[in-house]
């Protein structure tokens, strides 16, 4: 498998290995947390509600390079797994009474852009050792009398000494732990969108700058992001799609039309970047409003949150599926470390939690600051975005604004 990697090495453990994990979700969150588990010495079952294949979803993400590096040294992903590094980002706008592209600028900005089901597909591979339960749906967690958690299908019930809740944005696990929590809706909407590189071979110029570069395209109300990850499905390494994440605010009544994407394209984006998304064939195209929430505790024995259950932040962080992937090498270092595995469920707690809080406030900041107080990207230039990064960042990190916190 190229993981490189021994097995006493995945399989090594503290005082809580040896002990039941129950995993609700199968998704990345959900696989990431059992190879942890696996890593730590657990014994783990994994709950996928769905019974088809997960790695034909085929959106586009992106994960900081040393996260990714992190990850294939520890055997969580292959290195064989094909994925799109650039290096930079760059801002793009269209020229005011044009339609051509107008840059006013480019920032060190290092990716590592993935395809979300080839992402599903390393870590699912990784999660040998583990009993992974397709097509059964979890009805109910709870705290067992004894001690430990109870996980209910409609197969039955079983007993685990802990459980993580890694079952998205609606998830059932972080009712027990926050059953009043909601979301928080952001009063705007993301379009998220792959399309075939070969349909936009005509537009040499975007294509060019997406083999160095991520994009942002700044518009009235919003903004663009555009980067190239690995088509999978067998295709090559180096067969490409072109994803997008389009931010506005959505007509009323029709957050979800599929047609909207394609006006705000026609109507603001340079040319050649609007007839990328107003016709081509659409490989995969979603859209869904922006909202955020975080849980008040990452872990409370024998409970643990991870990925979208703990916190869901603003898509502008890009930080959904990086989340879930720190939290499991959180979670692994935790068991390895802890004595037993409630105290391992508070030693994530401790670090998770207020990094949880601190992504969603993030969040918040670039929302307002690229969507609903948007700048009038015409006149901005390579120094007014780089103060504008500062003022937005406030002192935090983005590992998407590389070099531009303020450190005095």
């Amino acid at each position: 498998m190229g993981h490189g990697t021994s097995r006493d090495e995945r399989t090594g453990g503290g005082m809580a290995a040896g002990s039941r994990m129950g995993v609700v979700g199968g998704s990345i969150a959900g696989c990431a947390m059992a190879v942890a588990g696996i890593r730590a010495g657990a014994e783990v079952t994994v709950y996928e509600r769905g019974d088809g294949e997960l790695r034909d979803r085929g959106l586009g993400i992106v994960i900081p390079p040393p996260l990714h590096a992190q990850l294939v040294a520890k055997g969580y992903l292959d290195a064989a797994m094909p994925t799109a590094p650039v290096s930079a980002r760059v801002w793009l706008t269209r020229a005011p009474g044009e339609r051509s592209a107008r840059e006013f600028a480019r920032l060190p900005s290092p990716v590592t852009p993935c395809n979300w089901g080839l992402l599903w597909g390393a870590l699912h591979a990784a999660t040998t050792g583990a009993r992974y339960h397709r097509g059964r749906p979890v009805t109910w967690v709870g705290r067992a009398p004894a001690g430990g958690a109870l996980v209910r299908t409609a197969g039955g019930e079983d007993a685990y000494d802990f459980v993580v809740g890694a079952d998205g944005h609606r998830s059932l696990t972080r009712r027990v732990l926050a059953p009043d929590l909601r979301p928080s809706p952001a009063g705007y909407a993301v379009w998220r969108g792959t399309l075939p590189v070969d349909a936009s071979a005509e537009h040499r110029r975007p294509m060019e700058l997406l083999r160095e570069a991520w994009v942002t395209i700044g518009f009235p109300g919003g903004h663009g992001i555009f980067y190239l990850i690995p088509r999978g499905g067998g295709a090559g390494p180096d067969d490409r799609l072109l994803a997008y994440a389009v931010y506005a605010t959505p007509p009323a009544g029709s957050p979800g039309e599929a047609g909207y994407v394609r006006q705000l394209a026609e109507e603001h984006f340079p040319r050649e970047w609007a007839d990328i998304v107003a016709r081509g064939e659409h490989t995969a195209m979603t859209c869904h409003p922006v909202a955020d929430l975080h849980a008040p505790l990452a872990a409370d024995p024998p409970f643990l949150l991870a990925g979208d259950a703990a916190g869901v932040t603003r898509p502008h962080t890009a930080s959904g599926a990086v989340k879930a992937l720190q939290d499991a090498l959180c979670l692994e270092e935790a068991l390895r470390t802890s004595a037993c595995p409630e105290d391992a469920l508070r030693h994530y707690a401790r670090e998770r939690t207020p990094e949880v809080a601190r992504l969603v406030e993030l969040g918040r900041r670039l929302g307002r600051a690229q969507v609903e107080r948007a700048p009038d990207w015409t006149v901005m230039d390579q120094g007014s975005v780089d103060a504008w990064c500062r003022a937005t960042l406030a002192g935090t990190s983005s590992y998407l604004y590389a070099d531009t916190v303020d450190t005095d």
